[in-house]
């Protein structure tokens, strides 16, 4: 009896032995990653970076049970060069192009250039662009009537729905993977940049067709009662209703999810709100109390709710890494009258921070940040320097790929709450002139024009003498310590001008078109 006991142990060892050698490891499923990216929010926008006005459950909510950055960074404060940078891990700067562009410009990101969406593609994701795009379509003559090409699809986006540049330009039409969607083809479309069509109404000369009065800059083509810039012939079937821009893309974006559990996805959702021209769905109108403008962000909020909620009931929320941020700071009027200043009351728009869009001053860059990752990242509030353009390298690394030659840095042990040491020094812009944040630091270098653009009435950070702040102490930066820290201030302008060169003094003058 002893010795069958001892064989029938010995063949369950055995078996057992043999079983674990045979069987595999699992392999490691990757996260799906979920880019929410606002346009013209600022610091001060939301109820969990401080606003006491304006309440943003939804997205509070995120930030809450996320890592919620204090200093996170857009590279710039206009769109389309945050938008590039946060893309292809490069500065924007040093691409002469990347400034905000016409919604006839050709596309900015060559197709032969490293970018997040290609990069994720090559690891086995599937790519989508819901939104804004305005990074430029075709190669400078586009016929709208057919597929426009090269776009999204042709720098790593397996699925495109966007609009071309943005809501107060024409064209007024979403782009479907390179074709305008709903076009009627005995209706074709005309774009032009530079003269209007004969027989159409403009903002300008027929201001009684309007429902939405223009203050600078918009008075093109117009489109459902809205003046734009540019002018457009034909195609009215393909035309979008405004108010309910938000409402098309949150439907887009949540059935990409739902279409989409067979492999790891990467989802950008570039969303329109508090852009100009602001039209919020009826649904939200008046619900701010600050007109139309704190309405939209209102609007944004519930859309960032019902996306998160589609994620949650696809059963997809748990492995999914979210990342939210805002193109570049606040504007009020920004080139519509839509009481957006009237209405302000108490709030803040760049919460402590000095500036705004266009500025090289804090309020232009400095922009809400922060990452979510349920059972990966714990709730924690991290005064940790990051930017968007990180995102690639970061990225990179969490997916097991590996890139070269960006400005992109490998922060992902920042962005997921492992470390507290973020980038050492970051070089921001404004409408091609640059500013230096290293530490808690920021060095403005002296340029010319003026120190306020009137139009939107925000400071651009523009002096004739070096600009210093400490940021730490100061971050509405009222003192200038240039003079009395020059040595401090030496060694600024040496790091800033080891990264930007020093023919950054050669700049443009700023266009608003």
């Amino acid at each position: 009896m002893r010795k069958l006991n001892a064989l029938l142990i010995a063949i369950l060892l055995l078996t057992h032995s043999y079983a674990n050698s045979n069987q595999q490891p699992k392999p490691k499923v990757k996260p799906n990653i979920v880019v929410i990216y606002l346009d013209d929010l600022g610091y001060g926008d939301l109820s969990c970076y401080g606003s006491t006005t304006i309440k943003t459950p939804n997205i509070d909510r995120l930030a809450n049970m996320g890592l919620r950055f204090t200093n996170g960074y857009a590279t710039s404060a206009t769109c389309t060069p945050s938008r590039y940078a946060l893309l292809t891990g490069v500065y924007p700067w040093r691409n002469k192009d990347a400034k905000i562009l016409p919604g006839s410009a050709p596309l900015l990101i060559g197709t032969e250039q490293q970018t997040l969406p290609k990069m994720l593609k090559q690891c086995g994701y599937n790519t989508a662009v819901v939104g804004k795009w305005h990074l430029g379509l075709g190669t400078g003559i586009v016929d709208w009537n057919k597929k426009v090409t090269p776009g999204p699809n042709d720098v790593g986006f397996d699925y495109a729905y966007v609009l071309a540049a943005t809501q107060d330009r024409v064209p007024t039409v979403y782009i479907n993977n390179g074709f305008v969607d709903g076009l009627n083809t005995n209706d074709p479309i005309a774009v032009n940049y530079d003269k209007n069509f004969e027989g159409q109404p403009t903002g300008k000369e027929n201001p009684e067709l309007l429902k939405m009065m223009w203050h600078h800059g918009h008075n093109g083509s117009i489109v459902n009662g809205i003046p734009r810039i540019g002018f457009v012939k034909g195609g009215a079937s393909a035309n979008w209703k405004d108010e309910d821009i938000a409402d098309h893309f949150l439907e887009k974006a949540q059935t990409y999810i739902k279409n989409n559990h067979n492999k790891p996805f990467f989802l950008y959702y570039a969303m329109n709100q508090p852009h100009v021209p602001r039209t919020p769905n009826p649904r939200f109108i008046g619900k701010s109390g600050m007109g139309v403008r704190g309405d939209a962000i209102l609007e944004a909020d519930w859309c960032v709710g019902e996306l998160i909620n589609t994620l949650k009931s696809e059963g997809l929320l748990d492995n999914t890494l979210i990342v939210f941020s805002s193109d570049n700071g606040p504007v009020l009027n920004d080139g519509y009258y839509d009481e957006a200043v009237e209405k302000l009351g108490n709030h803040k728009p760049g919460g402590p921070l000095r500036g705004g869009k266009y500025s090289l001053l804090e309020a232009g860059t400095r922009v809400p940040f922060f990452t979510y990752w349920k059972g990966k990242i714990r709730p924690a509030v991290s005064n940790a320097l990051v930017c968007q353009i990180d995102l690639l390298a970061s990225i990179s690394s969490l997916v097991g790929s590996k890139i070269t030659d960006t400005d992109s840095e490998n922060l992902l042990d920042v962005l997921t709450g492992k470390s507290s040491n973020g980038r050492k020094s970051l070089v921001t812009e404004a409408n091609t002139k640059t500013a230096f944040r290293k530490g808690d630091w920021l060095m403005i270098p002296p340029y010319p024009g003026d120190a306020i653009l009137e139009e939107v009435n925000i400071e651009l950070g523009n002096s004739k003498e070096y600009q210093l702040y400490n940021l730490k102490n100061d971050i509405g930066q009222k003192d200038n310590l240039a003079k009395s820290q020059p040595k401090l201030l030496s060694e600024m302008i040496q790091s800033f001008e080891l990264i930007r060169g020093k023919d950054y003094k050669n700049v443009e003058k700023i266009e608003l078109k």
